[in-house]
């Protein structure tokens, strides 16, 4: 049985600490947040998404670790709009990411370059130089989000 300080292959961290949130926007029309937390021992971040709206309990419970290989990112759909048009994704440097469509539930895949989503219907930005601020995604690439 793993202890709270046997981190290598559990889910279980200790001294993690709420870090800040990213706020996204449509125009002045808050569609969601990104909570994110942050191990003071690691440095690891551990990201969350809440949907204005959604009381559904996410798929994943918990302070959910991502590969050191991946980054937490937030991929945007170009086309739609509203509180189904974003999602929490984990990107991998380079080369073909699929994730699950949180409107239809759909599994998308779409193509990386330096942790960025290159694709005709979504784009992204990452997580963790976006803590603290608010994204409008109204805009195909907004100039307020830090990729």
């Amino acid at each position: 049985m793993a202890s709270a300080s046997d981190t290598s292959n559990s889910n279980s961290v200790t001294g993690v600490v709420y870090f800040g949130v990213i706020n996204i926007n449509e125009g002045h029309r808050n569609i969601g947040s990104v909570d994110v937390w942050r191990s003071v021992v690691t440095k690891e971040f551990f990201c969350e998404e809440k949907r204005i709206g959604v009381l559904d309990i996410s798929d994943k419970i918990g302070l959910h670790r991502i590969d050191k290989s991946k980054k937490w990112a937030v991929a945007v759909n170009r086309k739609r709009r509203g509180t189904n048009r974003w999602k929490l994704v984990e990107l991998v440097a380079k080369g073909l990411q699929r994730f699950t469509d949180s409107d239809d539930e759909s599994v998308v895949e779409v193509n990386i370059e330096s942790f960025s989503i290159v694709d005709a219907d979504w784009w992204s930005f990452l997580a963790e130089p976006n803590v603290n601020r608010t994204v409008d995604v109204t805009d195909v690439l907004p100039g307020n989000a830090t990729k």
